[in-house]
């Protein structure tokens, strides 16, 4: 009898430590296992509509870029659906006080993706946790729309930008988008997010571009380094472009955690093998390489030459770490190498290459956060 006490005892303590853990995301984590719950968290959304997003101050503009098309309809009828934003300027699309949780943002964005960058800012920190080009953010690092259909990321046509990952907060968030170029864009865009409590342990997103455009001979490329603090690494996106010919994707990518120095705890087997692909993308009846794109990995983008002035061979691919985050303690560093074969090489010998890498990698981790390194400038940021 005492025995079955006991294990009754055990079994309450697990489904209510399992009860206190759903209830500690109640109101930021969203999924169909938890829907059918009720909460006390609050949605609010902010758009060209309701740029404070308070309640039940939606459509109430008079002026914006709808104007005219809503002149004989007037107040409440798509009077300002989108922001100009002039060249050279920085726009905030979103300033929230408060504790909360960023849920979904959705934009369209005219102009240059390359040049327009996106940044947030967590409870009042004066640099950035997210600094990235929009396309890269995305997932269109090249300029050139291609269908993702991911969990955390989602590109619809025409050129519809979705972001679901999760982003909590516990003062502040705050929103930008600079234009680098040298024309004024147009933005659409949506910020949907709950006023909620956040739980202790709830760590904040970040996002941070690098590029190497020709990488040096025999470098090994770095897509993030200088992480302090713990967290869990969540995604990778790369835009490659291939500078010879042949297959490019031998590369190992490895992750040096936690005091690793010359030697990493996870190295790869391939670059197409971390994207969860295989022999060379290539569809093995047409001998393409073949695109695709699923919740967790894709390679959703190969540009091909047209034998006249697109002449090299560009690549779009992303890995998010959902069900397998690479966790950290007091660290991190991520490189992957650029690794293809050599011609005519006899026996076979791998090439190291000179390509023109850029990346956005993905993580979560606690605050305060080391400095990001200079974002490149505008000249070279451009895709040509």
């Amino acid at each position: 009898m005492k025995r079955i006490s006991l294990i009754l005892a055990l079994l309450l303590i697990v489904v209510t430590n399992l009860f206190a853990q759903q209830q500690k995301f109640d109101g930021i984590e969203t999924g169909l296992h938890n829907l059918f719950r009720t909460s006390d968290a609050e949605t609010r959304s902010i758009s060209p509509e309701n740029f404070t997003g308070e309640k039940g101050k939606g459509g109430m503009a008079t002026e914006g870029t709808g104007k005219s098309p809503a002149r004989n309809l007037g107040q409440g009828w798509k009077v300002s659906p989108s922001v100009r934003i002039k060249a050279g300027t920085t726009f905030t699309m979103a300033e929230i006080t408060g504790a909360g949780a960023i849920q979904q943002i959705w934009m369209t964005p005219t102009g240059n993706w390359r040049t327009s960058i996106f940044r947030i800012y967590w409870d009042d920190e004066p640099e950035p946790s997210v600094e990235v080009p929009v396309g890269d953010f995305f997932g269109m690092g090249w300029g050139e729309f291609a269908q993702i259909s991911s969990l955390p990321i989602a590109v619809n046509p025409g050129s519809a930008f979705n972001s679901y990952w999760v982003m909590p907060y516990r003062k502040k968030c705050k929103i930008t988008m600079e234009n680098m170029d040298e024309k004024d864009m147009t933005l659409y865009y949506q910020v949907n997010y709950t006023v909620t409590k956040v739980p202790d342990d709830a760590a904040y997103f970040h996002a941070q571009f690098r590029r190497a455009n020709p990488l040096k001979y025999k470098e090994v490329y770095t897509l993030i380094d200088g992480v302090k603090g713990q967290g869990q690494y969540v995604g990778t996106y790369i835009a490659w472009g291939v500078h010879n010919k042949g297959w490019w994707g031998e590369g190992e990518i490895k992750f040096f955690m936690d005091g690793d120095k010359e030697f990493p705890t996870i190295a790869g087997t391939g670059t197409e093998d971390y994207f969860c692909g295989s022999y060379n993308f290539e569809n093995r009846k047409t001998h393409q390489y073949q695109e695709f794109t699923t919740p967790y990995a894709g390679l959703h983008q190969v540009i091909r030459p047209d034998g006249v002035y697109q002449s090299q061979q560009r690549f779009g691919m992303y890995r998010w770490h959902i069900t397998d985050p690479i966790r950290f303690k007091k660290d991190l560093r991520v490189t992957i190498q650029a690794l293809g074969w050599r011609a005519n090489a006899q026996p076979s010998e791998y090439l190291p290459l000179q390509d023109d890498i850029a990346s956005v990698v993905y993580w979560y981790q606690t605050e305060p956060h080391t400095k990001f390194p200079t974002l490149p400038k505008r000249e070279e940021l451009e895709v040509n």
